[in-house]
């Protein structure tokens, strides 16, 4: 039996909204991966996206001095916008997915007795990046496939930065030192300075695609040929 996580940016499930064509498509061909691969299964750790983008941003405006605004307050927020996230991905799979949407990536009690495990956010400290390393380490699993609306890891971010290089493969301690290692809520990182931290003292590598482009997924999981960034060692 093969296990694979994959972190699953709210960028990809609800960028702006919830991207019904996009959820189709992926659901389509990963039911077509699980049919030709019978031994498989698959952990799905979703992401806030845009509910937890626009219900952070109200709470900013409205307690509108910083010296007043709740960090943790904030993180629970985003960690409801996963859950809502995570059911309707739980939902879509149907009878794949028979166990209810994780919540607490440490509790022992967690059954998985489909195909398919569906997790959302769990406490304020770290985004949903951290909980797939959790599953990880707790099943098995010698990676973590992290789906986002990039293609690679840049050097910089290239929407600032003409000059930013895409990433083929770097190792942990190269990529902790450009995404440092505070976690502040709403942080747009690759992976999450929390996850990667933990990502390194496990062994777990971490692959950072862009998740709306299904077929490399699908390649990432056959373990063929992909475009991506590689991190890890």
């Amino acid at each position: 039996m093969r296990l694979s996580v994959l972190s699953v940016g709210g960028s990809i499930i609800a960028p702006d909204k919830v991207d019904s064509a996009f959820l189709s498509g992926f659901l389509s061909e990963i039911k077509r991966y699980l049919s030709q691969n019978k031994d498989d299964k698959l952990i799905f750790v979703c992401g806030g996206g845009a509910p937890a983008r626009v219900y952070q941003q109200a709470y900013r405006e409205v307690v509108s001095d910083p010296a007043m605004q709740d960090a943790s307050a904030q993180d629970w927020i985003g960690i409801k916008a996963t859950h809502i996230n995570a059911e309707l991905v739980k939902a879509v799979f149907g009878d794949l997915c028979k166990d209810k949407v994780v919540t607490d990536p440490t509790d022992e009690g967690i059954s998985f007795s489909g195909r398919v495990l569906v997790a959302g956010g769990w406490k304020p400290g770290f985004s949903t990046d951290t909980d797939a390393v959790y599953l990880a380490r707790r099943f098995g699993a010698a990676k973590v496939i992290n789906l986002s609306n990039i293609a690679k890891v840049y050097t910089d971010d290239p929407r600032k930065n003409p000059d930013a290089k895409p990433i083929d493969s770097i190792s942990w301690a190269d990529f902790r030192k450009m995404v440092g290692d505070e976690w502040v809520p709403g942080k747009n990182a690759p992976f999450d300075p929390i996850a990667s931290r933990m990502a390194q003292e496990s062994g777990i590598t971490v692959i950072c695609a862009d998740g709306r482009n299904t077929a490399n997924t699908i390649s990432i999981l056959n373990g063929g040929s992909f475009e991506g960034t590689v991190i890890g060692g």
